[in-house]
């Protein structure tokens, strides 16, 4: 029988005062965020969750079948039940519409250090699309930005 290997720290790094970046497929990958008024559901689901849990989005960019995300957290926070809460809200009514899944199992994090320059991995994120040649510029991209700075984040 195949077990699958655990993709997790100890779950207490997942709690408290961190940097997060998060990356979160679609199942199969669906591409699923290929139009404004998607992306802004998300977006409003994942500003709703991230109150909820505490965090703060310094930077999100939504590829058509994937999510990446730049979060800080606050000494109540929790990564975990983030996640969770927003895979659930946001995959419930698209499992009611399509009848498949939104999300694959689980998602990708990193845990930033102390010596990690958190504004090279805000670029990290916002140039996504352009490395996959969506658009030649970031700023060009619909689909990026900050809950936190607002389109102040293109200067960074």
């Amino acid at each position: 029988m195949f077990k699958r290997k655990p993709n997790r720290v100890d779950l207490s790094f997942y709690k408290g005062i961190r940097v997060y970046f998060v990356t979160i497929c679609t199942n199969d990958k669906q591409k699923v965020f290929t139009n404004r008024e998607t992306v802004d559901e998300h977006i409003q689901i994942l500003s709703e969750c991230c109150e909820k849990e505490k965090f703060s989005v310094w930077a999100y960019c939504f590829m058509p079948d994937h999510i990446h995300l730049l979060l800080t957290a606050n000494e109540n926070s929790d990564l975990i039940k983030l996640v969770t809460a927003y895979k659930k809200l946001s995959g419930y009514e698209y499992k009611k519409t399509m009848g498949k899944n939104l999300w694959q199992k689980s998602f990708y994090d990193h845990i930033l250090r102390k010596e990690e320059d958190i504004k090279q991995l805000v670029r990290y994120v916002l140039e996504n699309p352009v490395r996959k040649k969506l658009v030649e510029d970031f700023k060009e991209y619909p689909f990026s930005g900050s809950l936190e700075f607002g389109k102040d984040i293109f200067n960074m």
